[in-house]
């Protein structure tokens, strides 16, 4: 009865804080959301965890805002904040919530799950026999970690299919090599960047210095494909490698700190040699950022498929009870003022991907194929 009180506390608190003068209509709802308490606890069929009960209620509220915010109670909130690294294992995807399941936004490469054949697009339905509907993503998140070697069986829907996928996948330590480089032939420069970590734009212009010196290649290839995004700083460092000026991109929110412009500095690193970006449906965040603005300024064509569309920024916000939410506290805006949220970024030349022998960097990548082609004249 005590975190009743509490949850509806706060709900007053929230209400109030938001809207000056609470709204009569608002403290109605409050009144019949404490109803509604009432006759569970009283006449619901079994015995209830009010604890878990309210838990699963304001966690409701915070996934109808959009499908990244949500809440974590006190002892899941730790386990996000220990580092664990070396004690458990991953799958090697990156994830959201659409409709009350789980979304796969990118499987990064040469992982458990990319090996296994998981697809950007897919929708996990159950994680071992578990239905994940009506479970947050953070909660589902940790329904997947586990002991290294240990194994996770994965049912997916795919676009397309009819039943429903089965897939049995080992976990494993996730170490991504962010950048992959190498000359194609007519040289052209092949540049993959995989992820958006700490170290991934120092990794980028390592590799493009040794191209300018050793290489001196005629043409680029930025390759973003399954890239999941990651931080917002190596976005732009990243695209500002390529240009030589102007606006990369703006972030709007509700507080006003979270209002901002970032700019390119002078000196495009490939001295404007012509590039082309590669983008898919596992491109998300900050490599729409990337395709985006690049796009924007006309100094690459983007080619392949529409990205996913996550254009927000979330923040850990701790709780008073030791516990934590989740929250979108602002949108990115490509220089032209577009927002990617939920619509991502279109290719300048739109090419699928060629069925399911396709594969990324082979000689089935028809994609990446097409891109020389265009570079090569």
């Amino acid at each position: 009865m005590i975190k009743i009180i509490k949850i509806v506390s706060v709900l007053i608190f929230f209400t109030t804080s938001l809207y000056g003068n609470t709204d009569e209509k608002l403290y109605k709802k409050i009144d019949l959301f404490g109803e509604v308490l009432d006759k569970i606890k009283k006449e619901y069929v079994d015995d209830v965890d009010q604890s878990e009960m309210l838990d699963s209620a304001i966690n409701g509220a915070l996934q109808s805002l959009d499908p990244y915010s949500s809440y974590m109670g006190p002892e899941l909130f730790k386990e996000i904040e220990t580092d664990t690294k070396g004690e458990f294992g991953g799958l090697g995807i990156e994830v959201g919530m659409e409709a009350g399941v789980i979304k796969v936004i990118s499987p990064i490469d040469d992982t458990p799950a990319s090996k296994a054949g998981i697809k950007a697009g897919d929708y996990i339905v159950q994680i071992d026999g578990q239905q994940v509907q009506g479970k947050s993503l953070v909660e589902a998140v940790k329904m997947m970690r586990g002991p290294v070697g240990s194994k996770i069986k994965l049912t997916i829907r795919r676009k397309g299919e009819k039943k429903a996928i089965e897939k049995n996948i080992i976990r494993e330590i996730i170490q991504i090599k962010s950048v992959e480089a190498k000359i194609l032939k007519k040289n052209i420069a092949y540049l993959r960047l995989k992820s958006f970590n700490s170290n991934s734009s120092r990794q980028l212009i390592k590799e493009i210095n040794n191209f300018e010196t050793k290489d001196k290649p005629v043409s680029y290839i930025l390759d973003l494909r399954n890239n999941p995004g990651g931080l917002l700083t190596q976005a732009i460092n990243v695209t500002d490698f390529f240009l030589d000026d102007g606006e990369i991109l703006s972030t709007k929110g509700r507080r006003t700190i979270e209002n901002r412009r970032f700019f390119a500095k002078k000196g495009d690193r490939v001295k404007g040699k012509p590039l082309i970006v590669l983008i898919n449906r596992g491109s998300a965040s900050a490599s729409e950022i990337v395709a985006g603005a690049l796009q924007d300024h006309k100094r690459a064509i983007v080619l392949g498929e529409n990205t996913y569309g996550k254009g927000s920024v979330q923040s850990v916000i701790p709780l008073s009870d030791g516990g934590g939410i989740r929250l979108t506290v602002s949108k990115y805006y490509l220089p032209s003022g577009k927002s990617i949220s939920e619509v991502g970024v279109a290719p300048d030349i739109k090419i699928e991907e060629s069925g399911e022998e396709f594969s990324i960097n082979t000689s089935t990548d028809n994609q990446l194929n097409y891109a020389i082609k265009l570079l090569s004249g």
